[in-house]
């Protein structure tokens, strides 16, 4: 027997629902991001930088900690915070407004035996959108942590940028490259989520059934199961995006990619991925959580849950 069910009977609808997923969203992605962006740091510097940082990511840490200091671990944390506050509001809103116009489309029984193609269709859609706003801000943040000495934070690296480069050169010459990350990432993310905690509740209870903190571990343990997927998933694009914004490029942004591909080979494009498991594992376990207890928090607990009653 399937059922689709709502969370909650009384709860806010339309716009005001929304714009508290768009919240929690917000607060989830820029705090997680933030927090990690000496990992970031690292990571990106193993994959611009591989003949330099090539003892693993405790070594990177000491070796830019030894050679420019402690603050440096912290370059580009305001594109980051900025840059993933957009992007987890328009994910995560994206997401629960395309899930739930998927099912209206195709219709409930439906829905509910082709959730698989529910998750992945929503969640791609609702990525690509996040990808338009987050684009710029991640141009910027790989800009300066590739190049210290290119300006001092957000705003004076944003405007350089925009200044000597453009629009299109500047911001979206990584676009393509952040698609294919992203885009695969953060559909791995959410269907790897649905599922895995699809199979813990099956053991466990409904969350609904389960105090704050069974709710809350629950949404840790199937983020950090979703984290690891999607880092795997979306790494070869990673690495392509951190090469294409480290400097001006020239050619077509297509026969650049091509080239980098080449140039890399298959294990030059999974670079950094060591430590992108530890970040995007953790981070995307604490997104979950802190999303799901911020909507909760807002009473916006009504999302809809497709579900296979066994």
């Amino acid at each position: 027997m399937a059922t689709i069910e709502k969370q909650a009977a009384v709860a806010p609808t339309g716009a005001s629902l929304y714009a508290r997923f768009a919240i929690a969203g917000a607060l989830g992605c820029a705090v997680t991001h933030g927090a990690l962006t000496p990992v970031d740091v690292v990571k990106t510097r193993i994959q611009l930088e591989p003949t330099i940082y090539n003892k693993g990511m405790v070594a990177s840490f000491r070796q830019i900690v030894k050679a420019e200091g402690a603050s440096a671990l912290l370059t580009g944390i305001g594109p980051t915070f900025t840059g993933y506050a957009l992007q987890g509001a328009f994910k995560f809103a994206g997401y629960e407004f395309w899930k739930q116009y998927l099912i209206d489309f195709v219709g409930k029984e439906n829905a509910v035996e082709n959730r698989a193609f529910i998750y992945l269709a929503g969640s791609g859609i609702a990525e690509f959108f996040a990808d338009i706003v987050l684009c710029p801000l991640e141009a910027t943040r790989i800009r300066l942590v590739s190049q210290p000495t290119f300006a001092t934070g957000l705003v004076s690296g944003f405007s350089r940028i925009l200044r000597e480069e453009g629009v299109i050169r500047g911001f979206y010459s990584g676009f393509g490259p952040i698609c294919l990350k992203q885009i695969p990432y953060t559909m791995a993310k959410f269907s790897v989520y649905e599922i895995a905690a699809e199979g813990i509740e099956g053991i466990v209870g409904p969350k609904e059934s389960l105090s704050t903190a069974g709710a809350t571990s629950v949404n840790l343990g199937a983020g950090l199961i979703a984290g690891l997927a999607a880092a795997v998933v979306s790494q070869p694009a990673d690495t392509l995006l951190s090469k294409i914004n480290k400097t001006k490029g020239t050619g077509s942004i297509t026969s650049r990619l091509i080239g980098l591909s080449s140039e890399l080979g298959v294990r030059g494009l999974f670079l950094g991925l060591g430590p992108r498991l530890v970040m995007v594992g953790t981070l995307t376990a604490f997104q979950f959580a802190i999303y799901g207890d911020i909507k909760r928090a807002l009473g916006a607990t009504n999302s809809v849950e497709i579900r296979k009653v066994k």
